[in-house]
């Protein structure tokens, strides 16, 4: 029984330490666009960046799967965390692909962009930070 018990707290402790990660993450990016006057330096700043994103949503959704399935608990906050993730990953996705195309001479596509990019990330703050609370209260 002990080593189920640290199994669970080794999970809370790395899926808590990548919520916060992922909350970094998408405060740097939101810091870039702000900052970042040339286009094509923050394009390719954010396709570095990118793979992070994606390899810490992964580790959350994993540990999620890995608390709940031990644990047998599939509440709603647990329900709620699921799509919290899709959406995570869906809008980053649509990012990536709302930038990659923009060329050189598209000057009001990149300034669209900068305004996509940051609603796109006080979205994914917001809801990071609901769904945290949330599961902090039930």
């Amino acid at each position: 029984m002990e080593a189920g018990q640290e199994l669970v707290s080794l999970s809370i402790l790395v899926h808590i330490f990548a919520i916060f990660a992922l909350l970094m993450v998408i405060g740097i990016n939101f810091y870039l666009v702000y900052t970042e006057e040339n286009f094509f330096k923050l394009a390719s700043r954010l396709k570095k960046i990118t793979p992070y994103f994606h390899s810490i949503n992964f580790i959350l959704a994993y540990t999620g799967a890995v608390l709940s399935g031990y644990t047998h608990d599939l509440n709603p906050t647990v329900i709620l965390m699921i799509p919290t993730s899709l959406f995570l990953m869906i809008s980053e996705i649509k990012r990536y692909k709302k930038m990659r195309v923009i060329k050189l001479a598209d000057i009001e596509l990149q300034v669209d962009f900068r305004e996509f990019a940051k609603k796109i990330y006080i979205m994914q703050i917001i809801v990071i930070v609901c769904v945290y609370m949330i599961s902090k209260l039930f």
